[in-house]
C-alpha cells in the first residue's frame, strides 16, 4: 500500500493532519468543489510564488480561513497587502459563481488569507519538484537536473533519505519513459516516518514532463498539528 498511495494519504490521522478541515453538512459534494475551486485559484494566481501547502478552515456561518505556506512570500503579499486583496477577491468571485450555478447567490462568504514563509525550502520536497520543473523548462538536461537537486538534499542532515522520479518525454526524446534517483532510505510503509512528498509538472514544448518527489525526515512519535 505505501508503495501505491501519496504518503502524506497514508499517515492522514497518524502523523499527518488534514489539507481540509470541516464538518460535511448534507451537501458534501458542494463543500468538495468549493474546496477544490479555492486550490485552483491560487495555484493559478500565484505559480511563482513557490506554494507549499494550502489548507483550509470553515466555519458554520461560511467563513474560510485559508492558509498558505509558500517560498516567496513578498508574490502572495504584494505592496501594503494589495497581493492579498486581489487574491481574496479572486477565490471570492470563483466561489460566487459556484453559488450562483446553484441558485443561492445572496449567501454569505468571507474569506481570511493567511501567509507563512517556508524557511527551508531545500528540504521541502513540493517546492523541490516545483524548481526541477522550471529547470526543466529552461531546457536543462533531465540527469543533470536530477543530480543536482539530490546532491543539495542530501548536504542537510535532517535528510536521511531521498528519490527523484520524472515520467514523459524526457529531453525531448521521441519515447516517453521513466527516470529515477535515489540516495539513502524510504521506508514507505513505515508509518511513523517522516516522508515528505511533492509533485509538479513541467510544461515543455515537446509535452509536459511529471516531477515526483520524496524526501525521508526520519521517525516522529507525535501528530502534526
Amino acid at each position: 500500500m505505501g508503495q501505491k498511495i501519496r504518503p502524506n494519504l497514508l499517515r492522514l490521522g497518524i502523523t499527518e493532519n488534514w489539507r481540509s478541515r470541516w464538518w460535511p453538512k448534507k451537501h458534501y459534494g458542494n463543500e468538495l468543489e468549493e474546496d477544490l475551486a479555492i486550490r485552483n485559484v491560487i495555484q493559478e494566481k500565484m505559480t511563482l510564488a513557490g506554494i507549499v501547502k494550502i489548507e483550509i478552515e470553515r466555519s458554520i456561518d461560511n467563513t474560510y480561513k485559508i492558509f498558505l505556506k509558500v517560498a516567496r512570500p513578498g508574490l502572495v503579499i504584494g505592496r501594503g497587502g494589495k497581493g492579498i486583496e486581489e487574491l481574496s477577491k479572486a477565490i471570492e468571485a470563483q466561489l460566487r459563481a459556484l453559488l450562483k450555478k446553484r441558485e443561492t447567490p445572496n449567501k454569505k462568504i468571507s474569506i481570511s488569507l493567511n501567509v507563512e514563509e517556508l524557511k527551508r525550502s531545500e528540504i521541502s520536497a513540493q517546492y523541490v519538484a516545483q524548481q526541477i520543473a522550471w529547470d526543466l523548462e529552461k531546457r536543462m538536461g533531465g540527469r543533470r537536473v536530477m543530480k543536482k537537486h539530490l546532491e543539495f538534499m542530501m548536504q542537510n542532515r535532517e535528510v536521511q533519505g531521498a528519490k527523484i522520479k520524472l515520467s514523459g518525454r524526457i529531453d525531448g526524446n521521441e519515447i516517453s519513459r521513466r527516470e529515477m534517483l535515489s540516495r539513502g532510505k524510504l521506508p514507505l510503509q513505515t508509518l511513523r516516518a517522516n516522508i515528505d512528498y511533492g509533485q509538479a509538472t513541467s510544461y515543455n514544448s515537446y509535452g509536459t514532463i511529471g516531477v515526483k518527489v520524496w524526501i525521508y525526515k526520519g521517525e516522529v512519535f507525535e501528530k502534526k498539528s
